[in-house]
This record gives C-alpha cells, structure tokens and sequence, in this order.
C-alpha cells in the first residue's frame, strides 16, 4: 500500500473517560502515523465526532441541525489532533467541504492530492458537508475520491464479530471476510452506505482496535490483528 486512508473514533481517542481527548492516546496515535509516513506511506484521516457529540437520538433538536453539529465536532477533532501530529514532527492540512474561515482549506481532490504527494497528512474534517450522511460515508467517499488503497478504521473493538461482542459473549471475530457478506449480513464495520460504497468501487478495509499496542503500524506491516475485508 502506498496511500491510505484512517478512520479513528473519536471515543478511541478520548481514552477511557469516553468524552474529549486523551493527549497520551493522541500522541501514541501521531507517532505510529509518523513511522509509517517516514516510510513513504501517505495517510489521510478522518475522525469521528462522538467524543463530543452524538445528537442524532435526540428527540428535541431537528435531524439537519444536529447533524451540522456532528459536523463541527469533527472539525475540532481534527484541529486538535492536527496539533499534536505537528508536536510529533509532521506536516499536517485540514481540508473540510465547507468554509471554515482560516481554520481549515476547502476540499478538493487535486489539492487533496498535491498536499499528500507533498509529504503532509490530510485530515478530512466536516464529514460529506450535509446531513443525513455519517463520518463513515465520509471516509468512504474520501477514500474512494483520493484512490486510496485501503481503508483503515481504528475502533473501540478489534474487528468486525458475529454479534456485539460486549453484548453476545458467544459472538465471533472474523479474520477475513468480504465485503458482499458485511453488507448482506449488515455486520457492523461502517455503516450500510458506507460498506456499499466500498462494495461497489473495489475498496479493501482494514478493521483493528486502536488501543492495541502499534495497532497502526501493524495494519500495514503484515502483523495485523483485526479483520480484514476483501473487495
């Protein structure tokens, strides 16, 4: 792989309180991203919103407004965790579908692509612009936009399993399965548009829990623990 793309959770990375940031997880996080980009890899990111905010259960702010929250959400994530790659020694761009003032340039996939063959580290913030569409569609379509070889979605848990693992004690890991089975059996990986997306452009995805030691590393080092998802 030569170029990918990596989700992260945002409650992967606000640790174990749930809400917010934890800096350690962040800076672990910022120097796996490193050793792999030293390497000649380039990363784009995008990081969910739901250590700040999950308002589409509300029952008491209209679905478009909440959304657009969930949207700046993600623009905070990726500002701050845009930082803490800088503290580790990289170059870093924010890129979101809309005008953000001079926090962030707007997206394209040329400048997109000229910010990643120039060595930096794109994070896509803003999710797809509208609502109605999640971070996981938003990976996809990014994704898919800037040709990356892969997916990557760091999670709270190590894979995609049979059932919720924290629910079903006898749910199962998979270590390989194809994307047609994600989508027919509505596994839990993204979301089913998103996972129909990868299903009809070819787009490999790699499944893994952040909180595992060089979780990052491994996934494109060939000692990767998680599921795999073949196109």
């Amino acid at each position: 792989m030569k170029r990918i793309l990596l989700k992260l959770s945002g409650e992967a990375l606000a640790g174990e309180s749930g809400h917010g940031f934890d800096e350690a997880t962040c800076v672990r996080v910022a120097k796996q991203v490193k050793a792999i980009a030293d390497d000649g890899m380039q990363v784009a990111i995008v990081i969910g919103g739901g250590n700040f905010w999950r308002g589409r259960t509300s029952e008491t702010i209209d679905r478009t407004k909440a959304d657009q929250i969930g949207m700046l959400a993600t623009v905070m994530n990726c500002i701050y965790v845009s930082e803490i790659f800088r503290f580790v020694g990289m170059a870093t761009e924010i890129m979101t579908p809309f005008v953000c003032g001079s926090f962030s340039t707007l997206f394209s996939k040329d400048a997109a692509l000229a910010a990643l063959n120039s060595g930096k580290v794109v994070f896509f913030a803003g999710g797809t612009g509208h609502p109605y569409f999640s971070t996981d569609t938003a990976t996809t379509l990014r994704a898919i936009e800037i040709e990356a070889d892969a997916i990557l979605l760091a999670k709270a848990v190590d894979g995609i399993y049979t059932g919720d693992p924290r629910v079903d004690k006898d749910a199962k890991r998979y270590d390989t399965v194809s994307i047609e089975e994600v989508v027919d059996k509505r596994l839990a990986a993204m979301d089913l548009s998103a996972s129909i997306m990868c299903l009809e452009n070819h787009m490999p995805m790699y499944v893994f829990a952040l909180e595992e030691e060089d979780s990052i590393v491994h996934a494109v080092s060939g000692k990767f623990n998680g599921t795999y998802v073949t196109a």
